[in-house]
């Protein structure tokens, strides 16, 4: 299983456009990607954000994840988007 790790900034004044994108554009098409496990969208802080989304193989995670899944929201900029290897899960 591997992990994408994505970080961005959020405009403050758009935050609300943002998480409308996020609910109704990039979240159903994660959702329906291939090999997709499960996932996390923290809320943001002084107008940074953060999620972790798992799947099943490398591949899969980089296809899903910036750039190469051309997500877009008003006001939001990727910053940082890192594949790893889950180690290890626990319940």
């Amino acid at each position: 299983m591997h992990a994408a790790l994505v970080t961005l900034t959020i405009d403050p004044d758009q935050a609300p456009a943002a998480a409308g994108a996020l609910m109704n554009d990039i979240l159903p098409k994660i959702r329906s990607a291939p090999g997709f496990v499960t996932g996390y969208w923290l809320e943001p802080a002084d107008g940074s954000g953060f999620s972790m989304m798992l799947f099943d193989t490398e591949e899969q995670a980089r296809e899903a994840t910036p750039p190469a899944s051309g997500w877009t929201a008003p006001g939001v900029t990727i910053t940082r988007v890192e594949i790893r290897r889950v180690a290890v899960t626990a319940p």
